[in-house]
């Protein structure tokens, strides 16, 4: 409301003229004729003055040619006056009756510009005939704008003018609770008002929010790609022979799958499927909004599952979700339909068959068919097809009968409801008798022990094939293993055994093809033993433990001599007790006593110690024998469990801290029976993948000159091993297959006494080797403790190597090479001088106690033991010092040697000696 109190009435113009003709109320001064400082107000009310003018006549009305307003008696009445809120300035006084209200400074000063109306009276209106027209120009002129506002109206009402309006809309009715009373029009209008409300929040609470938080989500989350779920898509890795027959099968932690390939799952498989699944699979989008509802219900009132598709279904699977949770179902509605977007419903259901668990260990749908039926996914009938599609619900109730014919029967009519089947072919069709469990299993050759399935499994992991690239390609591996080597390796290696009564004996034994280099037996021990309570658990793995060669290194002693020029004529000192390197070496026994002057071909024959001894560390030096022995194939540390030690001189004798695996030796001496060729040791010929793409082969297999880059020295040096070693099995009483020529070597470590160990022990063994080979296959047969053990024999003598280990090499050669073709080594030119141009005159060996000579000027230093001695003799022996502290090395396995090296050969009990 305006602050002015000078204003006229209300409505108003003052018109001097008119005020003049009238004269003033009567009682009242006219007061001055126009407030022109301020702006004239608009009308409150359509109602005139009350009272009569002065004079006493009818109050008078604008006659229109004046320029006063005009009576506002056309405008529409004013709506009732709102409630004053909190805050408002307060109204103006309502004046009693018969006074007019204060309308400005100063007080009681009459008002400006219009007569009061008389108290208690009010005029009457004029006749239409005497209304002047309400013209636009009057309301230009009176400060209002065509509507009749008041531009500089403040908004509140006057309740002091209101009093005398007749025209004011009533107040509303109010019920008892202060709340307006509504007519039924209003009520029902309100109502429809509510209803309205709530479907728009129904509406966005179930259809756009969801709406806009699927979008979200979809763009959020991520289809499984096949390389996602490649760990449950594994697959066996099966094992083949040399011959190609299956050998084993090992099964992945998920047990056995086998994926198929879009196009090649068949019609009938896929409709029984969608029959027990999912019956709108190649029109829906991924999911079913009824089966959600369903799922959404279930989960609300405490029940189980429903309402996914295969799509879903494939999506919790390559997931491995199946939590029962409305967000999870959330996730994979969003996944299966951008999956549905992004690929083929013939992929999707190839997927979703091939990582779908059936029971019995099989994990997709051609698993599940051979382990059921027998027969591929392709062959499968409609009847068949059905019974494994009815499992996928309860595969852990595969073999409970009467849930299995009742989900077959299920299936079988919702193919036929689906028009998949006739109604005719339904009813020939019977429910089908799945074959026996576990009656499928693939027939193994039985050569595949746990320790020949790790070292395959190793040899892959070096290439860059693990454990899970073998599941995952579901890998074929064609191995170099020869099941007519395999099983002579095993019947010798336990004929071997027969009668021993020692129960700290163990074997090993390993062959290998030298045109090649694969391995085509292999032996590591017994596959299971008894724990100290009596319980079966896996063997170790012998044939991969690094033990002290003894003797058997001197074939890389005299390598390494070859290749320095020297040949098989050149002479040593062979006497016994030699003090070489500030030690006294000993030969073991005097068979393998040779003499001053004694040839290294004859050394070889009888093992002498200090020939090799004085070869090695006064002509090729230490590491020269290791590189040797590294060209031929055996691996060291970090490609091998081998150890070639050069810190002293005990390499030339095997002993001290060099040990070597009897795979190593095997595939070393491999290396003179090819005639000088390395063929890396393997034992994969052939990896391909499930679809049978090859991975590799034995073309990839490193092959190279083993001695010297010129392939024709290399053949020659071991050539001239060869020659030195063939006399050897003569001297140890073994022999040769029959037609065929053989080369080898034994070797013997000695058992180093501890303190109380009784008398007997001082002439024990620990380690026995015979290493040797044929034009077609090298063998090296280990027999041994673990560790520093003293061993005997059933007469409780020691065992050396010509007594069990050489005897199981000759029955292994026997056995594999029997009904083969003759063969002979390649003839070579010596190297160095010739063997055959040296004359030299053997000493004959002593009747009498060789006593160790101690040289005057120097300290008597510990002797090197001998690695091999006689098991009988008439002749008192001098008993050997042992090594000196520090000499003893610990080695993996619990391999524990001393520090002499290997030495002559002795003949078995009764045999020759010498």
């Amino acid at each position: 409301m305006n602050d002015d109190r000078n204003r006229s009435w209300p409505g108003q113009e003052p018109d001097a003229p008119r005020r003049a003709q009238s004269g003033p109320w009567p009682g009242e001064d006219p007061g001055p004729a126009w407030p022109g400082e301020e702006a004239p107000r608009r009308p409150q009310r359509s109602t005139p003055p009350r009272g009569v003018p002065r004079g006493g006549g009818a109050p008078e009305w604008p006659s229109g040619d004046e320029g006063g307003p005009q009576w506002p008696g056309e405008e529409p009445p004013r709506r009732p006056q709102r409630p004053r809120q909190q805050g408002m300035p307060p109204r103006r006084p309502v004046p009693p009756p018969g006074q007019r209200p204060q309308q400005g400074p100063p007080p009681g000063s009459p008002p400006q510009g219009f007569r009061q109306p008389p108290p208690g009276r009010r005029p009457a209106p004029p006749p239409p005939e005497q209304r002047e027209p309400d013209l636009i120009t009057h309301h230009a002129h009176n400060g209002t704008d065509d509507f009749g506002r008041d531009p500089y109206d403040d908004g509140y009402e006057d309740a002091a003018f209101n009093e005398f309006a007749d025209d004011v809309e009533p107040q509303e009715e109010l019920d008892e609770k202060g709340k307006k009373v509504l007519t039924p029009a209003q009520r029902k209008k309100r109502r429809w008002k509510i209803v309205r409300r709530v479907a728009y929040a129904f509406v966005g609470l179930f259809f756009v929010v969801p709406a806009i938080a699927f979008v979200i989500t979809y763009f959020l989350v991520d289809v499984p790609t096949p390389e996602s779920i490649k760990s449950l898509q594994n697959q066996p890795v099966t094992y083949f022979d040399a011959n190609g027959q299956v050998m084993g099968r090992e099964l992945p932690p998920g047990g056995d799958r086998q994926l198929l390939k879009p196009g090649e799952v068949p019609e009938v498989v896929k409709h029984a499927v969608y029959a027990a699944e999912d019956a709108t699979f190649e029109t829906n989008s991924g999911f079913d909004v009824t089966g959600i509802l369903r799922a959404v219900y279930n989960q609300v009132t405490g029940g189980q599952g429903g309402g996914s598709t295969i799509s879903q279904q494939y999506i919790k699977q390559a997931t491995q979700n199946d939590a029962p949770t409305l967000t999870r179902k959330w996730t994979e509605l969003a996944k299966s339909f951008k999956m549905n977007n992004q690929q083929s419903k013939e992929e999707i259901i190839t997927s979703y068959l091939n990582i779908v668990y059936f029971g019995r260990g099989a994990n997709g749908i051609q698993a599940a068919a051979k382990a059921y039926f027998n027969k591929d996914a392709k062959d499968l009938n409609a009847s068949e097809a059905a019974l494994l599609a009815g499992l996928i619900q309860g595969p852990s109730r595969s073999e409970n009968q009467n849930y299995a014919q009742k989900r077959w029967a299920y299936v079988m009519d919702q193919m036929v409801a689906n028009k998949w089947l006739r109604a005719d072919e339904r009813a020939t069709f019977q429910f089908p008798t799945p074959i026996p469990k576990n009656a499928n299993k693939e027939q193994n050759s039985g050569k595949m022990t746990y320790q020949l399935q790790q070292r395959i499994k190793d040899e892959l992991a070096a290439k860059g094939y693990d454990e899970n690239k073998l599941f995952s390609t579901g890998a074929k591996i064609y191995t170099t293993i020869d099941p007519a080597a395999q099983d002579a390796a095993e019947q010798a290696a336990q004929e071997g055994m027969k009668g021993q009564t020692d129960e700290n004996l163990l074997n090993a034994l390993v062959a290998v093809n030298p045109k090649t280099g694969g391995v085509i037996a292999y032996y590591g021990g017994p596959e299971l033993v008894k724990d100290a309570n009596g319980k079966d658990q896996i063997g170790q793995d012998r044939a991969n433990q690094a033990r002290n060669p003894g003797s058997s290194m001197k074939a890389f002693d005299l390598t390494a001599f070859l290749k320095m020029g020297k040949g098989l004529g050149e002479t040593f000192d062979g006497s016994n007790n030699r003090v070489l390197g500030g030690r006294v070496v000993r030969n073991a026994g005097d068979s393998a006593t040779c003499g001053k002057e004694c040839t290294v071909a004859e050394a070889m024959e009888r093992s002498t110690n200090t020939v090799f001894y004085d070869m090695v560390l006064n002509v090729t030096k230490p590491s020269r024998v290791a590189e040797a022995a590294k060209e031929a194939g055996v691996k060291v540390a970090p490609a091998g469990k081998s150890v070639l030690y050069t810190d002293d001189n005990n390499i030339s004798l095997g002993g001290g801290g060099t040990a070597v695996t009897p795979e190593d030796m095997a595939a070393a001496y491999a290396s003179f029976a090819s005639g000088g060729v390395y063929h890396e040791q393997h034992f994969v010929a052939k990896l391909t993948n499930a679809q049978d793409e090859v991975e590799f082969d034995e073309n990839n297999v490193k092959t190279n000159p083993a001695f010297d880059d010129d392939a024709g020295k290399s053949q020659q040096i071991a050539g001239n091993v060869t020659e030195a070693l063939k006399p050897v099995i003569t001297h140890s009483n073994l022999k040769c297959p029959a037609g065929h020529e053989c080369a080898g070597k034994t070797g013997t470590q000695q058992y180093t006494a501890r303190d109380g160990d009784p008398a007997a022990y001082k002439d024990r063994n620990a380690q026995t080797w015979m290493v040797g080979y044929t034009p077609s296959v090298s063998a090296a047969v280990w027999v041994g403790g673990d560790g520093n053990k003293p061993l005997h024999d059933p007469r409780n003598k020691p065992i050396f190597g010509a007594t069990i280990a050489g005897p199981t090499w000759q029955n292994f050669l026997n056995l594999y090479l029997k009904g083969k073709p003759p063969e002979k080594f390649d003839k070579v030119q010596p190297i160095g001088k010739d063997v055959n141009d040296v004359t030299t005159t053997p000493t004959k060996p002593s009747d009498t106690p060789t006593t160790t000579t101690t040289p005057p000027t120097t300290t008597t230093p510990p002797s090197t033991e001998p690695s091999e001695t006689e098991s009988e003799t008439t002749t008192p022996r001098t008993r050997p010092s042992r090594p000196g502290p520090g000499e003893t090395p610990t080695f993996p396995f619990g391999n524990t040697s001393g520090s002499g090296g290997g030495g002559g050969l002795a003949a078995p009990p009764g045999g020759r000696r010498g």
